[in-house]
């Protein structure tokens, strides 16, 4: 069976005046119906900007240079923003980082999310509103607040409206850009819980992205570790976090706690990420790396299979555990 998502070397740059921006350099995934793919990496490694060539919602500055994006069988890299439209909230969906910057102050929230539903559907605004209604209660909200302002709810609730309106045109993939960064950890775990429960239900296949590694071992099948625009590490979570073949994958993992086992230190990355307009040959991790020979500097590691499924790009990956 075909995967509902494939990305095949995929380049999306910035032109800046300074030069082109690699934000998204060579990267390759897939992701299957009802399969849920984290992304996991530093700020500014590319995960949003890879998220955002899915969609087309780039800004003029942003060029897609190379490679294919094929959803449902159909590569969508050559359409235009016509039929983009078609697929927006019908086929794929999103839920952005911050449901303050989504949510319109002036407009009630179920107003809001009738919209999409109006223009993908051909349904009675009656029916619609009933829709929202039943929306809001998948993901938890009381009904009648659906026509409260967005300054009226707290900050769980507006990140369960977005969701709602994510969900409104039933879409097939939803991505999710740091779905609940903002909120404590109680609101937090309530909201990724809500979420797996939707994607049970429904089927949907969701393209998680992330900073913080601990919260995409929790939700995410398989794992994508991205650094300076490229894909690192990629492959089974239970595998990547049981034997991580990339000294930067490892040093996520030792950078978050750990509830369960005896207490250790913390470790932190030394360093900071490469520049991305004039990036350095060979690894572009390796002025951060412990294992770093002169091969690093002067050769880029091929993106291989280091064992079945688990795909690895470090000239060192047997050395790392």
């Amino acid at each position: 069976m075909l995967p509902l998502l494939e990305i095949k070397n995929l380049k999306m740059y910035y032109e800046t005046p300074k030069g082109m921006v690699r934000a998204v350099d060579d990267v390759s995934l897939s992701l299957d119906k009802g399969q849920t793919l984290g992304l996991v990496g530093e700020s500014g490694c590319g995960k949003s900007s890879l998220a955002l060539s899915v969609l087309k919602l780039l800004p003029e500055n942003a060029r897609i240079v190379d490679g294919q994006i094929i959803f449902d069988g159909e590569d969508i890299v050559p359409q235009s923003e016509k039929g983009m439209q078609k697929i927006r909230w019908r086929k794929i969906s999103m839920v952005f980082q911050t449901a303050m910057g989504i949510l319109n102050p002036v407009y009630r929230v179920g107003d809001q999310i009738i919209e999409p539903i109006l223009i993908h559907e051909k349904v009675r605004k009656e029916d619609a509103k009933e829709k929202v209604n039943r929306l809001f209660e998948i993901v938890g909200l009381n009904p009648d607040r659906a026509y409260n302002y967005p300054h009226e709810y707290s900050g769980g609730m507006k990140q369960r409206a977005v969701i709602a309106m994510a969900l409104t045109c039933n879409p097939d993939l939803v991505i999710l850009d740091e779905p609940t960064t903002a909120l404590d950890v109680i609101v937090q775990d309530q909201i990724l819980r809500n979420i797996k429960d939707l994607q049970r239900e429904f089927n949907i296949a969701i393209l998680h992205i992330s900073h913080d590694i601990s919260v995409i071992a929790e939700t995410c099948e398989r794992i994508g570790v991205m650094y300076a625009g490229k894909l690192m590490e990629y492959g089974e979570s239970v595998k990547i976090f049981k034997n991580p073949y990339h000294p930067y994958t490892q040093g996520l993992i030792l950078s978050f706690p750990s509830i369960r086992g005896p207490k250790k230190e913390l470790s932190s990355i030394p360093g900071k990420p490469p520049d991305l307009i004039n990036p350095p040959l060979g690894c572009p991790f390796h002025s951060r790396c412990s294992l770093a020979k002169e091969i690093c500097k002067e050769v880029a590691p091929a993106f291989a299979e280091i064992e079945n499924t688990h795909y690895a790009a470090c000239h060192f990956a047997d050395k790392i555990f």
